[in-house]
């Protein structure tokens, strides 16, 4: 009888140490595919949203029909996926870039132009460190 009780001891130790190795290692995989859904959403909603300003930069929306309107639902796919999976700090900077974006339209003034130009990247690096900030935190 004395010899069963460490052998139990001994495996209700190695059981908890499973369970909990195992807790762990689900945990650790929820956040790195958390992490990784994150990445995927600000890729590519920075490469819609620049891919847009340089668009719109000579064209307004819905101009040439498909292309403009492509760009847009890309951006707002992926600005869909940045609501459902990041924090409120960084979906405020998504939709201020988007409302930047949607209001940015040829101007006949260069200079005005181009700070709006300045402004709108501006945004998007802002946005783009919050993004980066928040999933090294994840």
């Amino acid at each position: 009888m004395e010899s069963i009780l460490p052998v139990a001891i001994g495996a209700g130790m190695g059981l908890i140490g499973a369970v909990f190795g195992s807790w762990f290692t689900a945990r650790r995989q929820d956040r790195m595919w958390l992490r990784e859904q994150k990445l995927k959403a600000g890729v590519g909603f920075n490469t819609a949203v620049s891919q847009l300003i340089d668009y719109l930069r000579e064209t307004q929306l819905s101009d040439d029909g498909a292309g403009g309107n492509e760009l847009a639902g890309r951006m707002q796919e992926a600005r869909s996926a940045l609501y459902l999976l990041c924090a409120d700090d960084t979906v405020a900077l998504a939709d201020a870039l988007a409302r930047r974006v949607w209001s940015s339209r040829p101007s006949e003034g260069r200079d005005e132009r181009r700070a709006e130009y300045r402004e709108t990247l501006d945004l998007l690096r802002r946005f783009t460190r919050q993004l980066r900030q928040e999933i090294a935190r994840t």
